[in-house]
């Protein structure tokens, strides 16, 4: 049994490491990358605080397709360059946007995210999945959150 669970008050450094650890353990040798996915969505949902969506797109026929994920049914298909995942997947790069509202072609899956995060999962330079972070607060996300968020990411990229 896995009973992986943050620390109280720990600072966010150490929340990150320890969960990268736990994504770390939980994938070490497993090949299926939906089951991995799976088990790095319901981390992300135990370890971070104020989320009202976590999960993967994954990269299908050059579109952003639905992965597995903690929240409310989610869009199923997102083009590159479209809305905060979309813009990640074009871009190779994190995107953090304190008010979606404001982000230009933000598409609303669910009305009461406010803030997200979104950061490429890179495998030999090309995007393979998207983690998106969504928040009901305004600015939840930050600097700290993407590099933890971009170093979850570096160790699933051979594990998605």
């Amino acid at each position: 049994m896995y009973d992986f669970k943050p620390v109280d008050g720990q600072p966010k450094a150490d929340l990150y490491n320890d969960l990268v650890a736990a994504a770390r353990a939980l994938t070490e040798g497993e090949s299926d990358g939906v089951a991995n996915m799976a088990n790095v969505a319901a981390l992300l949902a135990e370890f971070l605080p104020d989320l009202n969506w976590a999960g993967f797109y994954r990269m299908v026929g050059g579109e952003l397709v639905l992965g597995p994920f903690i929240g409310k049914p989610a869009c199923i298909r997102i083009a590159v360059g479209k809305g905060v995942c979309g813009a990640a997947a074009a871009s190779g790069q994190a995107q953090l946007v304190p008010d979606v509202h404001a982000f230009p072609g933000h598409i609303a899956c669910d009305a009461a995210s406010r803030s997200e995060l979104v950061v490429p999962v890179l495998r030999n330079g090309a995007v393979v999945a998207v983690i998106d972070l969504d928040s009901p607060s305004p600015a939840r996300f930050d600097d700290a959150d993407a590099a933890g968020i971009e170093a979850l990411a570096a160790i699933l990229a051979d594990r998605i």
